[in-house]
């Protein structure tokens, strides 16, 4: 009972159009995912630039998203299905 009680009182998280953060913050927000990801690239590995132009077309042609998480007070950057 008291897991759906603290499940029912969990925010949803609040998309944020990428559009709306000015490019600094963009820039800052790609690159802090990119950091946190830690993505392997095989053998060849790819500049910090590099990967924060496939995420910023990624946000650009619609397939990842922007999202607010008010619990952690967190943006974080999603992959659409």
């Amino acid at each position: 009972m008291r897991e759906r009680q603290e499940m029912k009182e969990r925010q949803e998280l609040v998309e944020v159009p990428f559009s709306e953060l000015s490019d600094e913050a963009l820039r800052g927000v790609v690159e802090s995912f990119v950091n946190r990801e830690g993505t392997d690239y095989g053998a060849v590995e790819r500049i910090l630039d590099d990967k924060v132009a496939d995420v910023m077309r990624q946000l650009e042609a619609g397939n990842a998203r922007l999202v607010f998480d008010p619990e952690t007070e967190s943006i974080q950057i999603i992959p659409i299905e």
